[in-house]
């Protein structure tokens, strides 16, 4: 497609996106990064890397693998009953109340449902939908037998999120291919839950591939993949590309990975700056050379609370922060960690969120002295309009351990 150079010409001046501690008692509603940039861009992971153990080789071979519908398939697993039905998880499970959905099974997606939609929207799609609570606990013991699963086919595993890994299979014997049919049979076999793998010679393709067939699906792409089968996806396909990265390239007329491609790099670093921009173009072309990062460093610790009904009292607000500071600093506290950023995030009735934060004078896991930093932030927003969620954030943190 070709670019309307009018349109980047204001494209280029600026004229015309795991792991997240949520309050246990709030609505979960779809993360907003605090620093305002797309919420899947790889920079804003809320923990960062230490420790690498896969050398950047030409001719590596990575698998990504990606439960399916997880949260509903393990609600499956504890009542066979709903196999087969339209199961929806969030929030509370009641759609009459706030929350968003978490997880659809395939059956409900069939419906329109899909994640971080509102449950009352959900129950509008599919009235006949079985509506399920968030169990945590529950995944998060059925995430590490996978995961366990996963260790026994490779020593070198990146976990990113409950539900998602890496494999390294570089220099080790055996075909992928073979390795990943074997792979998801022995997760059926001893789980009963099914996978979608994608193989391919970076982390960035393996992940787009096991996209491409889900659910239960294994897809292998090469580098002479790209043009057949890459290049015409949509944009937002691409990992790193939010909703925000994915308007802006939309208004100079890039809608495919391959539109993106032909966009100079100069052009991508003048406008989402030098790493963004590069990471865009190399992205673009299926460049991937970042190592599977196996051990990792909590980065942020953060609370965040969705209202039944909006607020516009400041007392109410200023009580809910409070509660949900003392929250952060206990989790400090068990962590053995402390912070000297405190940000403070407010989402509108009409879902405009905001954020401001401050740099304390030094490092604290006090509850006092970050309660006291978060109400100052506070006093920083407009609480005369209604409010649906209110958050904290603790950043810049220092010791703790690797884990």
């Amino acid at each position: 497609m070709a670019l309307d150079r009018s349109k980047l010409r204001k494209f280029l001046t600026g004229s015309g996106q795991r792991e997240l501690d949520v309050d246990s008692d709030s609505v979960r509603e779809p993360f907003t990064p605090w620093a305002e940039q797309d919420r899947d861009a790889p920079p804003a992971d809320s923990i960062t890397g230490e420790t690498t153990t896969t050398a950047l080789r030409n001719s590596r071979r990575i698998l990504h693998v990606d439960m399916d519908a997880f949260f509903a398939a393990v609600e499956g697993l504890r009542s066979p009953e709903l196999r087969g039905k339209p199961v929806i998880v969030g929030g509370r499970g009641d759609p009459s109340r706030r929350g968003v959905v978490s997880t659809a099974s395939y059956e409900a997606r069939r419906y329109g449902v899909h994640s971080a939609m509102p449950l009352r929207t959900a129950c509008a799609h599919c009235p006949q939908g079985v509506f399920l609570p968030v169990d945590m606990p529950l995944y998060v013991a059925w995430s590490r037998r996978v995961k366990a699963i996963l260790r026994e086919f490779s020593p070198v595993v990146e976990e990113t999120s409950i539900d998602e890994a890496f494999l390294d299979l570089t220099g080790l014997d055996g075909d992928a291919v073979a390795t990943a049919h074997a792979l998801k049979r022995a997760i059926r076999e001893r789980t009963g839950l099914s996978c979608s793998v994608g193989v391919a010679p970076n982390k960035l393709l393996a992940k787009i591939a096991s996209d491409l067939e889900k659910p239960d699906g294994l897809v292998v792409l090469k580098r002479e993949d790209l043009k057949t089968r890459i290049m015409p996806l949509a944009v937002r396909k691409l990992w790193g590309v939010g909703p925000r990265t994915e308007e802006k390239l939309r208004a100079v007329g890039v809608r495919t990975i391959g539109d993106l491609a032909a966009m100079p790099a100069a052009l991508l670093i003048e406008r989402f700056g030098e790493s963004q921009g590069r990471y865009l173009a190399r992205a673009s072309h299926g460049i991937d050379e970042r190592p599977l990062v196996t051990q990792r460093r909590r980065k942020s610790v953060s609370r965040e609370t969705t209202f039944e009904h909006d607020v516009s009292e400041a007392g109410q607000l200023a009580a809910t922060l409070g509660r949900l500071s003392r929250s952060v600093a206990g989790k400090l506290a068990d962590d053995g960690l402390e912070t000297r950023q405190i940000t403070v995030k407010l989402r509108y009735a009409d879902f405009e969120t905001r954020s401001h934060g401050t740099t304390l004078t030094g490092y604290t896991r006090s509850a006092a002295v970050i309660g006291d930093a978060a109400q100052s932030c506070l006093q920083r927003f407009d609480l005369h309009r209604h409010i649906r969620l209110i958050g904290i954030r603790a950043g810049e943190l220092r010791g703790g351990s690797i884990s």
